[in-house]
């Protein structure tokens, strides 16, 4: 007979396993190339959570996604506006919903967001759900809407780090974690000032320079995010 705490874990596990279930659904079932008002539909009433984990990792990820980072993040731009008025579903113009993004794309996409989830299944919970108060949606929209700013600036490497935090965002929506949103705000204090500094390098410097110096900080970068995940798993 299991105990009250094994069977608290195995709902809670039932749960991250509904968000991956409902990833996996929504991105593999497309044999050709989708459209964001596709992935709208494919939504429906899951809430703004999946969309914002969908449209941030393409520039999250080492995958090419020239050019889908400025409507991409006009779209969250929208989204977080929408999250701060209250709205209950997403709206968006038709201009932006006709967008398709590249089959490639979604594979990588639903690869690596699915493969996140399995190493951090432990972690994440509902908790601390004060980010379904009014003032949690507040500091989550302006969150959203200070990094997608950054997604839409056409200057590499400043839009990887937004999009992560978005992407993290997304996650403690989708399973009203307050705990992994305090981490995406705390994160996205610094993704702002390495994206600021970055622009301001790409600007004074060139874009030459500003390029060699975004691949060395990002392989720095890629491995100060796992071992600081891997610290943060130890904390539970």
């Amino acid at each position: 007979m299991k105990s009250g705490e094994e069977i608290t874990t195995d709902q809670e596990a039932q749960k991250y396993l509904s968000l991956a279930e409902a990833l996996r659904e929504i991105l593999n079932k497309y044999e050709e190339s989708p459209s964001i008002g596709d992935l709208m539909e494919a939504v429906g009433d899951k809430g703004f959570g999946l969309l914002l984990i969908i449209l941030s990792l393409p520039s999250a990820l080492p995958v090419p996604a020239l050019g889908y980072s400025t409507p991409f993040g006009i779209c969250m731009v929208i989204i977080a506006v929408q999250i701060f008025i209250g709205r209950k579903q997403v709206q968006l113009p038709k201009r932006l919903k006709k967008i398709r993004i590249p089959l490639k794309m979604v594979q990588s996409i639903t690869g690596f967001a699915l493969h996140f989830l399995k190493r951090t299944e432990k972690l994440i919970k509902p908790r601390q759900r004060w980010i379904h108060s009014r003032l949690g949606h507040s500091i989550l929209s302006v969150t959203i809407f200070a990094m997608a700013l950054f997604m839409i600036f056409p200057i590499p490497g400043t839009n990887t780090l937004p999009a992560m935090v978005i992407f993290v965002i997304g996650i403690s929506i989708a399973e009203e974690d307050g705990l992994i949103a305090v981490l995406a705000i705390i994160l996205s204090t610094l993704a702002a000032a390495f994206s600021g500094w970055l622009a301001y390098w790409f600007i004074t410097e060139g874009p030459e320079k500003a390029t060699a110096v975004y691949e060395v900080i990002k392989e720095t970068i890629k491995n100060w995010f796992w071992s600081i995940w891997g610290w943060f798993r130890s904390l539970f």
